[in-house]
């Protein structure tokens, strides 16, 4: 079975049927991750949670620290992320409660953000046209379906900054754009996770329209808690089904990511650098 992680809101772990749940502290080289990972099973799946912002949701999106959130899923034995997050809607017909599976990323981050493992001593350029493994997603859309969710499949996920919201002219800008959701989490972690070589997929809840939407002057922080709290019990059922499944895949798309990516010659690479990045490059640096 194929160890399947998570992440997204402590509120997840709480899902019926996990088994031999643990907090497990992991020291990367690149700081702390966002807190513990929990590890577990579910029919048999080992799984790994990991709550995006910390409990107590004390992170910002700009300061989540990525590359230690992904590296710590990696030395986990994690193949497979499935990540949670709470979106606005950029089009009318993608209603708060539904959830969007995108397929395709935009950043609009700020370069402070670290989104490579690949730096100090070190080039790869990994391909990230297709940077949602479909497999996953395929299994999460299914998965929506059966439980009779609202689930739209495919779609463009404009990450964005934050921690403040859009200004109701970029909001415009990214409708023109065609954008579909719009959140300040995801491709970070996508980008990493590709090259770590584990197949990524997003889990999107919507719990409002941005600021472009007529209503927004009648939207309220608590009907959003309201809206985020009812889809994360949707999603832990979407996760009871999904993980299962997930695990017993015999293919991921990550795979071999990086082979051919890598330009410089090992040789080269620091030797720290190299220690650092083991777990990732190991097997090609022989």
């Amino acid at each position: 079975m194929a160890t399947v992680g998570v992440i997204g809101g402590s509120g997840l772990y709480q899902i019926e049927g996990i088994q031999d749940v643990k907090e497990v502290e992991v020291q990367t080289p690149f700081g702390a991750p966002s807190d513990k990972l929990m590890t577990g099973t579910l029919e048999g799946t080992p799984v790994v949670f990991l709550p995006r912002h910390g409990r107590g949701h004390r992170i910002s999106p700009t300061e989540i620290n990525n590359r230690a959130n992904i590296w710590a899923m990696k030395k986990l034995g994690v193949e497979a992320i499935i990540s949670i997050s709470a979106v606005g809607s950029l089009k009318l017909e993608y209603k708060p409660m539904d959830f969007v599976i995108p397929d395709q990323f935009i950043d609009r981050t700020a370069p402070r953000r670290h989104s490579t493992f690949f730096t100090d001593g070190i080039v790869a350029h990994v391909a990230f046209a297709e940077p949602i493994s479909s497999e996953v997603a395929d299994i999460l859309y299914r998965s929506c379906e059966k439980l009779k969710l609202t689930a739209h499949k495919n779609g463009i996920y404009l990450n964005m900054e934050g921690p403040q919201f859009s200004t109701k002219a970029e909001s415009e800008l990214y409708r023109a754009w065609g954008c579909d959701i719009i959140g300040m989490t995801n491709l970070p972690e996508a980008k990493l996770a590709r090259e770590a070589e584990i197949s990524y997929a997003t889990l999107a809840a919507v719990t409002d329209y941005d600021c472009w939407h007529h209503s927004h002057g009648t939207v309220t922080v608590e009907m959003i808690i309201e809206c985020l709290t009812r889809n994360v019990e949707n999603a832990r059922k979407i996760l009871k089904l999904s993980i299962p499944k997930v695990g017993k895949l015999k293919k991921f798309s990550a795979a071999g990511a990086l082979q051919n990516a890598i330009l410089t010659d090992l040789k080269l690479v620091p030797e720290q650098k190299r220690k650092d990045l083991e777990i990732i490059i190991g097997k090609y640096a022989k």
